[in-house]
This record gives C-alpha cells, sequence and structure tokens, in this order.
C-alpha cells in the first residue's frame, strides 16, 4: 500500500447527556474554611466513536514489467504517468546477438530444405527403379532412410528459427495488460538482465483506497467493514467502500499496520495517488463518561477524586482511559455508577479531606 507518511487522527464522539445537567445534591453552606468543590454522579452511557484516516489512492493489482533477454536498452518509448495497452511496445534493446541467431537460424532451415529436396528425387528414382528390378533393395532402403532423415533435420531447424524468432521479440518490452506506468528505473544505453523489473505499472481495474492505521485501532475492529472515502481537497467528492487486507504485520519504522479498502467504484477525481480521507464507526459500548477537568494525575496514572457523601470526604482512584474525547474522556475501569466523582477544584484536594461539595450546575 508507494511509501507515503500518513496521518492517524482519532475523534472521539459520544452522545451522552451534559456533565452539567446531573443534580447529585444541592448546595449547602459549609465552613468557609473547607475546600470547594464540584462533582457529578457516574453513569454508564453508550458510547459510539469514529475514526478518520487519511490515505491515497492505489490500483489493487500491481505489474513489475521485465525484459525476457539480456541486453543494452536502445529506445524507452513511455514515461511516468503514461497508460499503456497490453500490446503496446514500451521499450527496445539492441537486437545484434539475437538478429544474429535469427538469421543462423533462417540459414540453417535453407539448408535442411535444399537437402530435403535431394533427398526426394533420389528416394523416387530409386523407387521407379525397384519397380523396373533395376536397382537393389539396401540403395532403396538407404535412399528412404536419407528422405527420412533430411526430413528430420528441417523439422528441427524450423523448430530453432521459431525460438530464435522468439527471442528476438523478447527485445521489444510489452506489459501484456493495460495500465498506468508508476514508476520507471531504466535509461537508453543501460545494460539490464533477464528477469530485471524495469517498469512497474498500476493495472486497470478496481482501486484501493490505502492506509496506514495504529495497531491499537485494529485491536477493536469497526462496527461494520464499510468506510466511506472522501477527496482531500473535495470533501464532496465520495465512495464506499470495503476493508479488503490488513497487513499482517506492523511496519517496524512507523508502528502503524497498513489497511486497504476497496471501492465500489473510483471517480473520476480519485486518481492514483489521490490524498483521501476515511471515515468509520466503532460499534457502540458503554462507559462511564466525564469531562476532562475530572482527570487527575496519581503516581505516574490517570486517576479521579472520588466523593463519599456520608463522610463528606475525597478520596484518589486510579482509573483506566478507554478513550479521549474533545471536551470528555470515557473510563474503561476504576469508577462504578453512582459514584460521586470531583470535576472542579481538584487541585488543592489530598486524600481523606473534608470538602464542600456541590453538584454541578449550582453555585457552592
Amino acid at each position: 500500500m508507494i511509501a507515503h507518511p500518513y496521518t492517524v487522527l482519532l475523534l472521539a464522539t459520544i452522545a451522552l447527556c451534559p456533565v452539567g445537567a446531573v443534580a447529585v445534591e444541592p448546595a449547602t453552606e459549609a465552613d468557609p474554611s473547607l475546600a470547594r468543590v464540584r462533582i457529578v454522579e457516574a453513569r454508564r452511557t453508550p458510547v459510539a466513536s469514529e475514526v478518520v484516516l487519511t490515505g491515497d489512492i492505489q490500483a489493487q493489482a500491481q505489474v513489475n514489467v521485465s525484459f525476457r533477454t539480456n541486453g543494452k536498452v536502445a529506445e524507452r518509448r513511455v514515461e511516468v504517468g503514461d497508460h499503456v495497452e497490453a500490446d503496446q511496445v514500451l521499450a527496445v534493446l539492441e537486437p545484434l546477438t539475437q538478429r544474429a541467431n535469427l538469421d543462423n537460424a533462417k540459414a540453417a532451415l535453407n539448408s535442411a530444405e535444399a537437402q530435403l529436396t535431394q533427398a526426394k528425387m533420389a528416394f523416387e528414382r530409386q523407387k521407379q527403379l525397384m519397380v523396373g528390378g533395376y536397382t537393389t533393395r539396401p540403395s532403396y532402403d538407404n535412399a528412404e532412410q536419407e528422405l527420412r532423415t533430411t526430413q528430420a533435420a528441417v523439422d528441427s531447424a524450423k523448430a530453432a528459427l521459431g525460438t530464435a524468432q522468439e527471442q528476438f521479440s523478447y527485445t521489444e518490452l510489452r506489459a501484456g495488460v493495460a495500465g498506468i506506468v508508476t514508476s520507471r528505473s531504466v535509461e537508453v544505453g543501460q545494460v539490464v538482465q533477464s528477469g530485471q523489473t524495469v517498469l512497474v505499472l498500476a493495472q486497470d481495474g478496481p482501486r484501493d483506497a490505502v492506509f496506514n492505521v495504529y495497531e491499537s485501532l485494529t485491536a477493536r475492529p469497526a462496527a461494520d467493514k464499510t468506510i466511506t472515502v472522501a477527496l482531500q481537497t473535495d470533501l464532496s467528492v465520495t465512495v464506499r467502500g470495503s476493508v479488503r487486507e490488513v497487513s499482517p504485520t506492523v511496519d517496524a519504522s512507523s508502528g502503524t499496520v497498513r489497511v486497504k479498502v476497496g471501492l465500489e467504484r473510483t471517480p473520476p477525481a480519485m486518481g492514483l495517488g489521490a490524498v483521501v480521507v476515511g471515515r468509520g464507526r466503532f460499534a457502540p459500548h458503554e462507559a462511564v463518561i466525564l469531562p476532562w477537568s475530572a482527570l487527575y494525575r496519581y503516581d505516574g496514572r490517570p486517576a479521579v477524586w472520588v466523593y463519599d457523601p456520608g463522610r463528606r470526604t475525597v478520596s484518589v482512584r486510579a482509573v483506566e482511559i478507554d478513550r479521549y474525547g474533545p471536551d470528555v474522556i470515557a473510563l474503561k475501569n476504576g469508577v462504578e455508577p453512582g459514584e460521586r466523582i470531583v470535576v472542579a477544584g481538584i487541585q488543592f484536594l489530598r486524600p481523606g479531606q473534608t470538602v464542600a461539595a456541590a453538584s454541578v450546575g449550582s453555585n457552592p
């Protein structure tokens, strides 16, 4: 899936009631010396996240084109970006050796055919003499054997000529498929070896949108394999696709996994190499949603402050983050529904401290 850099942007879109509207306990008159905090009641909320990726358009099939014989390049007829047909000549080698072999094969065939003509005439004479009783049986048999030998020599010469003609045809490079030249590594005057890749063609046909995504995204597949792909320079140009291939290995340099999305159709504006944006949604799941202001770092780990309404004290608790959103965080574990979490005033708290608490949306 070319080696262009790709960026992966993960946006969490979370459907929940505004946390500011959750009434937990009424504002109370408290000792002015007590720290004042605001709290919300933790609730599980359905969370659906959207992944946004950037990638490019590539052909589903690429063909490495190479000569089938060794030689020196005499002519190159295509450039990168050219569209070529299956039988179009792309480059030509100097056919000195192949032409000499072809001429030798033609001469050998002519010689064999001349000997065959003589052998036929000699056999016919022996055949007529044999009928009249003017020759011996061994002479007749020798003439017949010579005819068969020269006929075999002609057949062998024809086969050798066919091989020489085929080798001569190898000096002309043809792709065999229609497509667009995406890369070339040959110049006029360069000596190439048989099988050495000199051109790369993107074969005509279906196209892929190729993305490099972080490995963590593959651990939680999307709700379905359908991806909406839009042209980056014109977001109105869109097409739907489905995940066709996920690389089984992680790129060591970038730490990403290559994902190929097969497009249902290819809009004309989405040419090879066009930068596109893909959007897909993960399956919804429930998580505890809190505003960013509730997040605290304790002992090198994410944590929140939990309020005990009976004792009116706070304690710090480590949590595991499920996803980060623009204004909120989703917790995987660490907080249970119904617990009260401090969302404002955490800067000056200490474990076991007595505080004056008010629900979000009311003044303390």
